[in-house]
């Protein structure tokens, strides 16, 4: 009885919005970021294997190198239990190669068959931090050229120090250390993009050969597929550890210009992949980004962050609580837009950009990953672009929630503030008292009902009350639906047209968004 009255008050209050109140739970507001709970977990989980396990426990560090100084960095350990060969997989030497960074901190994550697997992710923390080259405020600045160049040298500095300790500690049988270079080697022969480099190309061809079918088989401009060089040069991480300490040891460079960081980054993971693969150590795909699930992780978070998406760190800041890079949130490209791939996630989030070129960037085989993802119980969280991409509307749509897109003929109505009035749902959502905000817009669609069978009502959460219209006729806006929400088979799917993350004082609607859709 109590719950047909609340229905029934909450239909009053929202007589004016456009659309019909669909049955879509709504939890109680909550303050925490995504770092709660994981949404689900198996029925029912099989023994973990020593693979798994060593997977686990590599979101420990097995120790920080430089511990106590401004150089202090973590470094990771996955220990099969099994023998076989040890390998060292090295990255942010350069504090401008972010890359590198990146997938090291996805491989720290990989189960391995046999051997040890050592991961140190960041190795030039201030560096990376201020994403600059070089070791900020000291004179032996370039880290790789501090490694020694003979038996009897020393490696200059602290931090090249504390890294060969752990090199002639180790004593892995290979080491990969992976970079950026300023453009591609077959553009322009002074510069080292897209190479694998060794210390020295005996006795390691075959495998680095491999390392580079395997990468070019996902590169179809032949200009921008990689190439062997002859060896690395005095004084870097690689070329000390083969010429002092006899390790097969390469050096992996992508290349920046025209290349988003997702796509660089995944080609890291490709060459680290085949190399685990040919030495019989690979026990997943290079496609896994996170480590196997544990009861009361974190809200996992995928972000595309490919063709057709805007910059990435608002709405990336916004949902971790103000963090750029946070655990459990990873930024996917195109060729990660994949069933397996999206089933590492509890949420995936398409953001502002171009939602017409998101669509045709992961093509319709990722479009029905990620209705299938959704389908599953999956969470989507759309802004803007994400939004059109979510509606019912267009060819290319993912058809997840049934909605429209109104005046589409005058989409590009301009950008700035709007005032939008929260439904009570909404500030029941988003644990806001004030019914109405002044929210950043940057030509979101106007959403509205599309009447489609199949997929269940949206409920709104916010109307735009306000009218932007520069340069095309103006009264569309007001009234049309701001944000809502919904169900899509035993997912959920949430939509903002405006932007919340460049909204300063409601960025938290982000995070409750992907709180919501996780279900939480």
């Amino acid at each position: 009885m109590m719950r047909r009255v609340l229905l029934a008050l909450l239909a009053v209050l929202l007589a004016s919005a456009p659309v019909r109140s669909a049955d879509v739970p709504r939890p109680t507001p909550s303050s925490g970021a995504p770092a709660a709970s994981a949404t689900t977990a198996p029925a029912s989980a099989a023994p973990a294997s020593a693979a798994t396990t060593a997977a686990r426990e590599s979101a420990k560090p097995a120790g920080i190198l430089a511990e106590g100084t401004r150089w202090a960095t973590p470094y990771y350990v996955i220990d099969s239990g099994k023998p076989g060969p040890t390998v060292m997989v090295t990255a942010g030497i350069h504090g401008d190669e972010p890359a590198g960074a990146t997938a090291a901190g996805q491989i720290r994550h990989w189960p391995i068959a046999r051997g040890k697997l050592v991961v140190l992710p960041r190795a030039n923390v201030p560096g990376l931090e201020a994403s600059q080259r070089r070791l900020p405020d000291v004179e032996d600045s370039d880290l790789n050229r501090n490694f020694p160049q003979a038996d009897d040298a020393k490696p200059l500095g602290q931090p090249a120090g504390a890294i060969w300790d752990l090199v002639r500690r180790i004593r892995p049988d290979w080491l990969i250390d992976m970079h950026e270079s300023e453009n591609f080697r077959k553009k322009d022969p002074k510069k080292v993009g897209c190479t694998i480099i060794p210390a020295i190309a005996e006795g390691v061809r075959p495998q680095a050969q491999a390392m580079i079918e395997a990468v070019n088989a996902t590169i179809s401009d032949e200009e921008r597929q990689f190439i062997l060089l002859k060896s690395a040069v005095k004084g870097s991480l690689v070329r000390s550890a083969g010429d002092r300490l006899g390790v097969r040891a390469m050096i992996v460079e992508t290349a920046r210009p025209d290349q988003a960081l997702v796509l660089r980054t995944r080609q890291h993971r490709v060459v680290v992949h085949r190399l685990l693969s040919e030495l019989g150590m690979a026990a997943c795909d290079a496609d896994t980004l996170l480590p196997p699930r544990r009861d009361g992780g974190l809200i996992r978070v995928a972000i595309y962050a490919g063709t057709g998406a805007g910059p990435g760190a608002q709405i990336t800041a916004a949902i971790s609580g103000g963090k750029e890079d946070a655990d459990g949130i990873v930024t996917l490209g195109e060729a990660e837009v994949r069933s397996d791939v999206l089933r590492q996630f509890d949420v995936v989030v398409f953001p502002g950009g171009s939602a017409s070129k998101q669509a045709g960037a992961i093509g319709e085989a990722g479009r029905e990953a990620v209705r299938d993802f959704v389908r599953r119980g999956g969470g989507y969280f759309g802004v803007c672009a994400g939004a059109y991409l979510a509606t019912s509307h267009y060819s290319w749509s993912l058809g997840v929630l049934d909605s429209a897109s109104l005046d589409t003929k005058h989409w590009k109505r301009g950008t700035g503030k709007v005032e939008v009035e929260l439904t009570e749902a909404g500030r029941q959502l988003f644990g806001h008292t004030d019914a109405t905000l002044s929210i950043y817009f940057a030509n979101g669609p106007l959403l509205g009902p599309d009447g489609k069978a199949d997929i269940p009502d949206f409920e709104t959460l916010a109307v735009y009350r306000g009218d932007m219209a520069k340069g095309v006729p103006g009264g569309a806006m007001p009234g049309t639906v701001a944000m809502a929400c919904g169900r899509f088979g035993e997912g959920r799917v949430i939509v903002f047209s405006p932007h919340p993350e460049k909204t300063a004082g409601i960025e938290a609607f982000s995070r409750r968004a992907v709180e919501w859709a996780a279900g939480k």
